[in-house]
């Protein structure tokens, strides 16, 4: 598995659990957000690619972009009350 797709999985974690950390209440939301988190993060890198952002790369991973979905989604997840 090459170290971008590491990273990204790492980071994507991290924010989620930052998030169940600051807004969660259960076991259950923790799940949420970590997996909202990751997804979101993933979303994000092919957002970057797709668009050919270039700003602030990790060799392949796009972090600004990638960041920034994550936490756009896990707000919508949380929003949304699922």
């Amino acid at each position: 598995m090459p170290p971008f797709v590491l990273l990204g999985l790492l980071l994507g974690s991290l924010y989620g659990t930052i998030f169940h950390l600051w807004r969660g209440k259960s076991l259950r939301d923790f799940l949420i957000y970590l997996v909202t988190g990751i997804i979101g993060f993933g979303v994000g890198q092919g957002l970057g690619m797709a668009l050919g952002f270039n700003m602030w790369l990790i060799g392949p991973l796009h972090v600004v972009e990638a960041t920034v979905v994550s936490w756009i989604s896990l707000f919508l997840i949380q929003w949304l009350k699922i």
